[in-house]
């Protein structure tokens, strides 16, 4: 599967019978909360859920993406996955061992339909590209590294649990309405596409940091002979 030209496009194929959605941003406001939660929870890595697996008794290192990924379908297909697989019917999904290789994968009997390890990694590759998320590959060396990994990841959790989460969304969209190199307004952002608006976001931090750069330059604060030319160009994306 070949990420790109995802401008103008409104999904992403993954294979002839599953393709992941590229919603508005209108589409992801009106239930933000369960779709960021749904996109993490597809693309997540053992390291991600410590926290989760170790409640489960089940040690983050010894777990692959792929089998966290089978652990959490449960989660997965029990939510609204529209903005996500479109007409994909998930629920008819089931954990079954793959006869051509002896693999466990998930089948859809009906449909005949299966996402095995090499789909699931399409799929997380799909989220990434349209969300500009990077693989968390972190690691513990041993158990102390673990250990404390774990006692920093509880606490982290049980903070973001007693603090109300505010729209991240939201706050970029005024954010980005309220600076001048952002064209749209308030309404017109509404029907951008997700990917289009993150897109935007990267490009606009870009400009603002090149024309920075330039003050420091003219001011003599800065000196161009130790910057890198992608740097002294802001149209690089």
């Amino acid at each position: 599967m070949a990420i790109r030209h995802l401008l103008y496009e409104r999904e992403l194929k993954v294979n002839d019978d599953i393709s992941i959605v590229i919603p508005t941003v209108r589409e992801v406001l009106e239930q933000e909360e369960e779709y960021y939660g749904l996109v993490s929870l597809i693309t997540a890595t053992p390291y991600d859920m410590m926290v989760q697996l170790d409640d489960l008794g089940i040690d983050f290192r010894e777990i692959s993406d792929y089998e966290l990924f089978l652990l959490s379908f449960e989660a997965i297909k029990s939510a609204d996955t529209h903005l996500v697989f479109g007409d994909l019917d998930t629920t008819g999904f089931e954990r079954m061992v793959n006869t051509h290789n002896g693999t466990l994968a998930l089948t859809n009997k009906k449909t005949g339909l299966v996402i095995d390890m090499a789909i699931h990694y399409q799929i997380c590759e799909a989220l990434r590209a349209i969300h500009h998320l990077k693989k968390n590959i972190k690691h513990a060396g041993n158990v102390e590294a673990k250990d404390y990994l774990l006692e920093r990841a509880r606490k982290k959790l049980k903070r973001r649990r007693k603090k109300a989460e505010a729209s991240q969304l939201e706050s970029l969209i005024i954010a980005l309405v309220n600076t001048e190199q952002f064209p749209y307004k308030f309404d017109e952002v509404l029907d951008l596409t997700i990917y289009q608006f993150n897109e935007s976001v990267l490009q606009v931090v870009k400009k603002i940091d090149f024309d920075n750069r330039m003050h420091g330059i003219y001011a003599g604060t800065i000196s161009a002979k130790n910057m890198s030319q992608d740097s002294l160009n802001w149209m690089v994306h």
